[in-house]
């Protein structure tokens, strides 16, 4: 007979976020960021420290896919004795006591794992989803900060080549508050935030779903504040041997989403990456070779 694997927490979490109550998005949140708790203590105690009943911990056990509390804490379990807990510091210093040992091949290894989950992390029909109302928006706003704000650079980056209603917030001289101000329900606003998480980040996303704005978020954990302003989110992993978080999964991310748009817009895509294109000769922006 072959054997079930139970769902990795995280995995479960997200796949199931939608669908849960408030009370059991409160027990989801606070499993995610308290496995060692989960582990460790008894269902008494988490439910007194997170403000839940243990009977909803009972029910959104059955809702990720367990048999019950005790097998999602064995789950718990589990997963951390695979993973360590170690904060950025106690990262840089496992990297430094073993720089004798190559880092590339671990790195490498660890980023693809983060991507290949990716498949099992993202509901297909939620980014459909999200994708379409990207296609349909009159305006998308990118916000990201700290070291997420490069990574929104790229994403506007390549949505620009074929698409002009992309803008990032907060840059080129522009505030946030000027880049989100008349935003509407036409208007759709990307929130790229990892831990440890800007609180500008958290508020922009409080501001555009108040306005009427969809809000679509990337994040590396269901305890983002900002998740509970989201009409879509999107949940990578970001382990590393690194001091920092990984974003290669968030990369694929970024890259899979506008290769989706351009599949959906078509000959006008195609038309304006052309358009582009010849402008960049022209300005001397390529190197002719």
């Amino acid at each position: 007979m072959e054997t079930i694997s139970p769902p990795h927490l995280r995995t479960a979490i997200s796949a199931n976020y939608a669908d849960l109550s408030d009370a059991l998005r409160t027990a989801a949140d606070y499993i995610a960021e308290n496995q060692v708790e989960i582990a460790t203590r008894s269902l008494r105690s988490v439910a007194s420290a997170s403000g839940v009943s243990p009977a909803s911990y009972t029910r959104l056990a059955r809702a990720l896919g367990f048999s019950d509390y005790e097998a999602l804490r064995e789950q718990a379990r589990n997963e951390l004795s695979h993973r360590g807990r170690d904060t950025f510091q106690d990262k840089a210093r496992k990297l430094r006591s073993d720089a004798d040992l190559p880092l590339l091949p671990r790195q490498v290894s660890t980023c693809i794992d983060n991507i290949k989950a990716l498949v099992d992390d993202i509901d297909p029909a939620v980014l459909d989803a999200a994708v379409d109302r990207l296609s349909q928006s009159r305006k998308i706003i990118l916000i990201g900060a700290l070291a997420s704000a490069g990574f929104t650079d790229y994403f506007a980056y390549l949505a620009k080549w074929f698409d002009d209603r992309w803008v990032v917030a907060g840059r080129n001289g522009a505030t946030l508050g000027s880049t989100l101000a008349g935003i509407t329900s036409a208007d759709t606003v990307i929130v790229l935030s990892k831990h440890p998480y800007a609180h500008r980040s958290v508020r922009a996303a409080k501001v555009a779903a108040g306005n009427g704005a969809q809000v679509i978020v990337l994040t590396d954990s269901h305890a983002f504040p900002g998740l509970q302003f989201a009409n879509y989110h999107f949940i990578q992993r970001t382990e590393s041997p690194h001091f920092f978080s990984s974003y290669a999964a968030t990369l694929v991310l970024i890259e899979t989403i506008t290769g989706m748009l351009v599949a959906r817009a078509g000959a006008e895509a195609e038309a304006r990456i052309q358009e582009v294109d010849r402008h960049n000769r022209l300005l001397d922006e390529f190197e002719n070779v």
